[in-house]
């Protein structure tokens, strides 16, 4: 009876870790998986969104409410930040995978640097009042510290899928990676669509952030531990694949928690990479590469 209690709280901390996954990788669902930028970045950029969120609750902003004004100036940071890579590489056709790789490993390392520079190397955490409380059914008790962005992340995503297969300009920026030719017939310019769907992603990472803070401390080299990870839920989803981010993520979420549970906890960050070792030797277009 213990093992079948131990195995079902597994399961439920799976989906839970696994779906605030899922709003971590989903912005570079976006750069990586339909625009093809290996944006290595990502995690740090979400790491920045958890300091701003920080910054307004220390003011008596539910950090909740400040990740979405603060997706705001995030999406005109990407903006800017695509255009100065569009007009480093894309547009004098040097964007490769290598120098893109060190651009966003250099900016990785700037982020975290300023971030030291600016609030030290300290843990630092938020407020709330669903903090500190949480949810009891039976045996399994779920802090709502966890369960609030576990809840955020579907609606996000699912908002985000509408936007981008029930709106032109949704439509524009799945196809702007494959057939960008065609774009330039209808008219359309492909590096306008480029810098929108890169504004978008920093406008998530500005929301996972919000919804990592919430779930405990951080410091600025925090999104280190989520590099391997959040690749891993982008290509096991299949590249691109909005929807399919979530059903990876909560794969590689209960992964994680079976592995801490029943074997160690140290050996639970080695999980994301084996998932994605294996995605890309056995199923490279990843689960629903397919459907995208």
């Amino acid at each position: 009876m213990l093992i079948l209690d131990l195995g079902l709280n597994a399961l439920v901390t799976g989906v839970v870790l696994g779906s605030i996954y899922a709003l971590v990788a989903l912005g570079l669902a976006i750069t990586f998986g339909l625009l093809h930028i290996p944006n290595v970045a990502h995690p740090a950029m979400v790491i920045g969104g958890s300091y701003a969120v920080a910054i307004s609750n220390s003011y008596g902003m539910d950090p909740l409410v400040a990740g979405v004004l603060w997706a705001i100036p995030f999406y005109a940071l990407g903006v800017i930040l695509y255009e100065f890579y569009s007009r480093s590489f894309e547009s004098r056709g040097r964007g490769n995978t290598l120098q893109s790789l060190t651009l966003f490993f250099g900016i990785s390392l700037i982020i975290e640097v300023g971030l030291v520079v600016a609030f030290g190397t300290d843990l630092r955490s938020i407020r709330a009042g669903y903090i500190g409380h949480s949810l009891t059914v039976g045996f399994i008790v779920m802090p709502y510290r966890f369960l609030i962005p576990a809840a955020l992340a579907p609606v996000v995503i699912f908002l985000l899928w509408l936007y981008m297969t029930r709106t032109n300009t949704g439509l524009a920026i799945r196809a702007v990676a494959y057939e960008e030719r065609a774009l330039q017939i209808c008219g359309l310019d492909p590096a306008a669509i480029k810098r929108h769907a890169f504004g978008i992603a920093m406008a998530m990472a500005a929301l996972a952030g919000a919804a990592l803070v919430i779930t405990g401390p951080i410091d600025p080299f925090a999104g280190r531990a989520h590099i391997g990870r959040v690749f891993a839920v982008v290509v096991l989803a299949g590249m691109g694949t909005i929807p399919g981010t979530l059903v990876a993520a909560i794969l590689i979420g209960v992964a994680e928690s079976f592995v801490m549970t029943f074997l160690s906890p140290s050996w639970a960050p080695g999980v994301a990479f084996a998932i994605l070792l294996a995605t890309l030797g056995l199923r490279p277009n990843g689960l629903f590469g397919a459907l995208r």
